[in-house]
């Protein structure tokens, strides 16, 4: 797969209304969690603030591959012999 369709691709997901509201939903599956966990349940509140990290990792994951796509293009343009 190239940059392009690698770019295209991500661009899709992050426009698709259900993998937005899969990534909405947890998050605030995971919020209501934290909330109702009690200050001595430190294990549960350890893996509810690492999947929330992991959920902001996916999305500036998918995020960058667009931006990277984005500045090929920009470079390509401004310097198309490099």
């Amino acid at each position: 797969m190239n940059e392009e369709q690698r770019e295209a691709k991500a661009k899709a997901l992050l426009d698709d209304p259900i993998f937005n509201e899969a990534f909405d939903t947890l998050k605030k599956d995971l919020m209501s969690r934290w909330d109702h966990s009690g200050s001595n349940e430190l294990e549960a509140r350890e893996s509810i603030w690492l999947a929330m990290r992991l959920l902001d990792k996916i999305q500036l994951h998918i995020k960058s591959i667009i931006e990277t796509g984005h500045m090929n293009k920009i470079l390509e343009k401004q310097h198309p012999f490099i």
